[in-house]
């Protein structure tokens, strides 16, 4: 069972790095493509978000040197490789592949413990694995097990208990700062899936007023008519944070659409108010340097890591019985991978041919 990942999280590379080798969609399509061309590789799927960029394959020789893999990361991100990057790096081979993607499916791996959004991740990154032809017999098997895992994990369990998201998070924060978003006027920037999670929580709260801002304007029209707020244009960015209280940023952009210089004019204007920055975008569309102004708080994803709420114990607990589906699936994948191993050797089969089996 020649299968491996390698990869990084945010269990253990800052969040600077981990901006830094974010691989966006069409990257994975680049790297998808170089790994393809690769004859010692058989199947390969590439997961990349706010927390992790994680390579899985299988292998041809299972003693393949995998510095070329890690090179590919650095000349897509056009990012020199060096020791202290290299070092963030992990490799988990056989059964232990297969059992970290498993929790990653889960969400026991994630930032916030249960998380939600993550499976569906898992499942874009196999679905984008399948139309490059990167997913043939045994990672079509192994897909279908890592998605099982994180729905049984999320259905049998009380894993999913309260909070699922970063987007959770950043809510919690706010409140944590601010007491209550009573009466608080809030901008939300960014109309994709972060921020509508985040939206349909702020949904629930007793706040004055939500401005939901981005690039395609009629995206935040949506947002608004679908959770109520007002759609307001960039150009009127300066204006709106003159006044809220709070800006949760998740805006997608490849830079900073914040910067240190901006919102030190803005906060000239705000008569010594304090502004409340959370920024869930990954790479980072804040400037870290706004940390830096008088009357500014700013909030990054790993900032979030310590928001614990009152049902974090049961999650804990729930952790463990996670675990057990985890073992039980593990089990079951390489039951199937060793019967489809004989049936191979029986009908003749050339196990290294990657003839897609998907249905």
């Amino acid at each position: 069972m020649n299968i491996i990942v390698l990869g990084f999280n945010h269990k253990n590379t800052p969040i600077d790095i981990r901006e830094k080798l974010f691989i966006t969609p069409t990257q994975q399509d680049l790297l998808l493509s170089e790994l393809k061309n690769n004859p010692a590789i058989l199947e390969a799927c590439v997961l990349s978000t706010c927390n992790r960029v994680e390579i899985y394959a299988h292998l041809l020789n299972e003693e393949m040197d995998l510095d070329p893999l890690l090179h590919l990361i650095f000349k897509i991100k056009n990012v020199p490789l060096n020791d202290e990057i290299r070092q963030h790096f992990y490799t988990y081979y056989g059964q232990q592949a297969i059992r970290h993607l498993l929790e990653v499916s889960a969400g026991i791996d994630s930032l916030v413990l249960g998380e939600e959004q993550i499976l569906g991740q898992v499942k874009l990154a196999f679905e984008r694995a399948k139309n490059f032809g990167m997913l043939s017999r045994h990672f079509n098997i192994l897909s279908n097990v890592a998605i099982r895992t994180g729905k049984k994990a999320r259905t049998e369990t009380n894993i999913n208990l309260g909070g699922l998201s970063v987007s959770w998070a950043a809510i919690n924060k706010a409140e944590e700062i601010l007491g209550d978003l009573k009466d608080r006027l809030i901008l939300v920037i960014g109309a994709g899936k972060m921020s509508e999670l985040a939206v349909g929580h702020i949904q629930n709260k007793q706040f004055k007023k939500l401005y939901l801002m981005n690039r395609t304007q009629d995206n935040a029209k949506n947002l608004a008519e679908k959770y109520g707020g007002e759609a307001v244009a960039f150009c009127d960015l300066k204006e709106i944070l003159s006044q809220v209280d709070i800006c949760i940023c998740s805006a997608g952009a490849p830079h900073y659409i914040l910067e240190s210089e901006v919102v030190d004019r803005i906060m000239t204007l705000r008569n010594g108010k304090r502004l409340v920055f959370i920024d869930i975008s990954m790479p980072r569309n804040i400037d870290p340097r706004v940390a830096e102004i008088k009357n500014t708080l700013l909030y990054q994803i790993d900032d979030l890591k310590e928001v614990v709420g009152s049902n974090m114990k049961l999650r804990e607990q729930a952790k463990k019985e996670v675990q057990i589906i985890i073992d039980n699936q593990v089990a079951e994948f390489i039951k199937k991978i060793q019967k489809l191993s004989k049936a191979d050797k029986s009908d003749g089969f050339n196990s290294h041919e990657t003839i897609d089996y998907l249905t």
